[in-house]
């Protein structure tokens, strides 16, 4: 049986023809009785009917067609796009047509998805960075009202105010300091100086830069037994210090008392070493970890624990590591602790 799948107009045209034309030269044929008035009638009404259809379907119907291409692409035509039209196009069958429009209506849709998320992530976005600047804004702006009030005269007060007004400031230097950090990753802005080192002694280095708080909450931070034995990575040295920084950070701040973090170092064997911190504290529930390397965003029971933080050291360390051409993950359980580790290239011989 004939299909009309893929099949381009001018074949649909002699078809069309061909069944307009069969049964009217038989009907000559019965009529006149001569074979050549049916021969004749055939070719004039198989000619003209093709001519005619194949006019109508190029003239009428891919002018329509067209107009829909010109209208998927969204712009005037160039000089390669009208060859495509002229001679490329009208090969074309009805059902390719259909496919591409198809396809072209299934990249719009997921093209209008996405813009959806990012509307919801940059909602998200502008709400989480007018929270975290109001805090330290609304705090200065009590302190120094009181003081204006005339809480200045008292010099027990004033010095408490102003000192409190003092940290509210660095905070606000420091979130400003994240921003226009975590912006320059973005823009691709960062420049790495790699060198090989061994990794666990950055780790060692952190770890006793970090023990005062560690020690406040009582925290026992250590490398994990059978992870000592050197190995060294060709990275920035200073910048995975700052990944480190952070994420050691994070354990503290979200440990339990009289916890642990605990460093690991693995060889991959596909020039690559994985680094892992880990920590028992509160753990983050699932629903939350695809979203903790977003800039700004914090579980609530972050932010309850966590009241001077910018929100943007996971999404830095984030960077920095891609910047690398490395990758990042976090594993996690409620009440049980959270693991982030990366991989860095392996020393260079």
């Amino acid at each position: 049986m004939f299909s009309t799948k893929n099949t381009s107009p001018k074949q649909l045209s002699a078809f069309i023809a061909l069944v307009l034309a069969i049964p009217e030269s038989i009907l000559v044929l019965i009529v006149e009785k001569t074979w050549w008035w049916a021969a004749g009638s055939f070719v004039v009404i198989f000619v003209g009917s093709y001519f005619l259809i194949s006019f109508m379907l190029e003239r009428f119907i891919y002018r329509k067609i067209k107009l829909i291409y010109k209208f998927i692409n969204k712009t005037k035509a160039t000089r390669r796009e009208e060859t495509y039209y002229k001679y490329i196009l009208p090969q074309k069958g009805i059902d390719e047509v259909r496919e591409d429009v198809e396809a072209w209506a299934a990249k719009t849709e997921e093209e209008i998805e996405s813009l959806k998320k990012n509307e919801q992530f940059r909602r998200e976005f502008l709400q989480n960075l007018s929270h975290e600047f109001k805090t330290p804004v609304f705090a200065i702006q009590g302190y120094v009202d009181t003081l204006l009030g005339g809480a200045l005269e008292n010099p027990d007060v004033n010095k408490k105010f102003l000192e409190k007004s003092s940290k509210n400031i660095e905070r606000l230097t420091n979130l400003l300091n994240d921003l226009d950090e975590i912006s320059k990753l973005e823009r691709g802005e960062l420049v790495l100086t790699k060198q090989s080192f061994v990794i666990q002694d950055v780790v060692k280095e952190v770890f006793e830069s970090l023990s005062g708080i560690a020690e406040a909450k009582n925290i026992h931070c250590s490398v994990k037994k059978g992870c000592e034995s050197p190995l060294t990575v060709f990275a920035d040295k200073e910048k995975i210090r700052q990944v480190l920084i952070n994420l050691v950070e994070n354990s503290i701040k979200y440990g339990k008392q009289n916890g642990s973090i605990t460093a690991s170092m693995y060889n991959t064997y596909d020039r690559q070493i994985l680094i892992e911190i880990s920590d028992d504290g509160i753990g983050i529930d699932e629903k939350n970890l695809s979203r903790i390397f977003e800039r700004f965003y914090r579980t609530a029971e972050g932010r309850s624990i966590d009241v001077t933080g910018s929100g943007l050291g996971l999404a830095i360390c984030k960077h920095i590591v891609e910047a690398h051409g490395q990758a990042i993950h976090v594993r996690s359980t409620e009440d049980v602790g959270t693991t982030i580790g990366f991989t860095l290239e392996a020393k260079k011989d």
